[in-house]
């Protein structure tokens, strides 16, 4: 069976897929003509509420680059996707949850539809076109807004139970305390939107970093500001950049022994902050069983069109799939 999805994969290497990133704001739609290569074609607002006027609005960006209706269509999506049902949930467009989305966006636009959230989407284009390249297990993180992830095996996504899988950034891994100049300081388990306290989404991305200067100064800076302060050796932006990076080690570290992955892209607004993501990276290396001499955090180098290019990515193998079923 492998060998066959492999001369299948072969045989479509070359055909054009068109391609969808489906965010909170807006739809950027594109065509890939080759593997490694996508067009940014256009950029439409995302009809968050109405799943009619969604479905209406991929398929005219779909029909005025393939009016004949051949070829398929790879969506990446805000939310996660069942890899059974096909359904989606999705707190930032309301109209995804509950729907088969690749399923009924196939019925509507009479084209080949296959579907992804945006991390599995991002990690799909590190492990085939980015730095993840030629690695076996590629654990790709994203530190942005949130904190979110997606693995990937051979060049695969690992889609797991309702769509769960890389998701370090939630569940209760939070310690309640960092030590900090020889002191230890306590972190409350902060309560997070998943319902949920204690997760790594409540300080690990850029308004978490403000959250723990807040905590631990009582006064407000922008995460910016404390990157920057704290590559200046400023005082109090040094103890909360050092108190970040305990608190975001610690569970990425379990998270990164148990999936193995030989590489992690890091993904997200904090990954363009170079100097943050070599300490994350050091004190992860720190605490992981594989011991490593050279660095395993990298920046992802798809973070501008890791949507379209992963959802690209997705529509081939989707394509070669069917076709070696």
């Amino acid at each position: 069976m492998m060998q066959a999805v492999s001369m299948s994969r072969e045989a479509v290497q070359d055909v054009p897929v068109l391609c969808a990133d489906i965010g909170g704001s807006f739809i950027k739609f594109g065509l890939s003509r080759a593997p490694g290569q996508v067009e940014e074609l256009e950029r439409v607002p995302v009809p968050k509420t109405d799943w009619s006027e969604l479905a209406a609005a991929l398929q005219q960006l779909a029909d005025k680059v393939d009016a004949g209706r051949t070829l398929p269509l790879g969506l990446s999506t805000a939310g996660l996707v069942d890899p059974v049902t096909g359904t989606g949930l999705s707190a930032n467009i309301p109209c995804l949850t509950g729907l088969p989305i690749a399923q009924q966006i196939s019925q509507m636009t009479g084209r080949s539809v296959f579907a992804a959230n945006d991390a599995d989407c991002l990690t799909l284009a590190e492990a085939n076109d980015g730095v993840g390249r030629g690695h076996s297990v590629v654990f790709c993180i994203i530190i942005g807004t949130g904190i979110g992830g997606g693995i990937a095996v051979d060049g695969r996504i690992l889609r797991g139970a309702g769509g769960v899988t890389g998701e370090w950034g939630h569940g209760p891994a939070l310690n309640t305390s960092v030590e900090i100049g020889g002191k230890l300081r306590h972190v409350p388990r902060f309560a997070c939107g998943c319902g949920q306290s204690g997760c790594v989404d409540t300080i690990g991305g850029a308004r978490g970093i403000e959250k723990l200067h807040r905590l631990f100064h009582d006064e407000e800076r922008s995460s910016h500001r404390i990157i920057d302060d704290w590559q200046a050796r400023d005082e109090k932006a040094g103890e909360t950049i050092a108190a970040y990076l305990q608190l975001v080690a610690d569970p990425l570290a379990v998270a990164i022994n148990t999936v193995g992955p030989s590489i992690v892209p890091v993904g997200g607004g904090l990954a363009s902050a170079a100097a943050l993501i070599d300490a994350l990276d050091e004190a992860v290396r720190a605490r992981i069983l594989n011991r490593l001499d050279r660095p395993l955090l990298v920046p992802a180098v798809r973070r501008e069109d890791g949507g379209l290019m992963g959802a690209a990515v997705l529509a081939r193998q989707g394509v070669a799939d069917v076709r070696a079923a």
